[in-house]
């Protein structure tokens, strides 16, 4: 959700128009939740949930097979795989545009939650945006600075090495 809530930000810095909110599911601690953000140039009036998204962002991989990630996503769309796997790795996935990011050791290299429990959100974030185009380095930076709760330095550090690395 605060990665979400980030994109939002830079993208409104960049003039877009953007409206981001969960879907939580089962409310219990480590359940999968699901954040969904719309870009446009215009204002944006539909308020429901987003049944074919045009990209999805995989924060932790052991999704991959246990959640229907990819449910609606049109063919060519990005999935965004937070792994240190080969995107061939997911051949599942051959009707999309796959590539995978190591946000985890990078979360990890910068202090952001532990060995066990990585907070990936702006690495990925950062990946996304590179990938994607949809937002410049300097907005992403400036929104990841405002929606971090905590280590603000380092999640702009990380943001900006996963979209550098990109």
């Amino acid at each position: 959700m605060v990665a979400s809530k980030a994109l939002a930000n830079a993208l409104m810095m960049e003039g877009k128009w953007v409206q981001t909110f969960p879907e939580y599911g089962v409310e219990r601690r480590g359940a999968p939740v699901v954040s969904f953000t719309r870009i446009d140039d215009k204002r944006i009036y539909l308020r429901c949930k987003i049944y074919e998204p045009d990209h999805v962002v995989v924060m932790d991989p052991k999704l991959m097979g246990a959640v229907d990630v990819t449910g609606g996503l049109k063919s060519g769309g990005w999935v965004i795989i937070n792994s240190e796997k080969d995107a061939k790795t997911f051949r599942m996935l051959d009707k999309f545009r796959v590539r995978t990011f190591d946000a985890s050791s990078l979360a990890l290299k910068y202090g952001l939650g532990s060995k066990a429990a990585p907070i990936v959100n702006m690495p990925m974030l950062g990946a996304f945006a590179k990938i994607t185009g949809f937002v410049g380095l300097d907005a992403l930076l400036k929104a990841v600075r405002e929606e971090s709760p905590i280590k603000k330095d380092e999640n702009v550090q990380a943001a900006k090495e996963a979209y550098e690395s990109m």
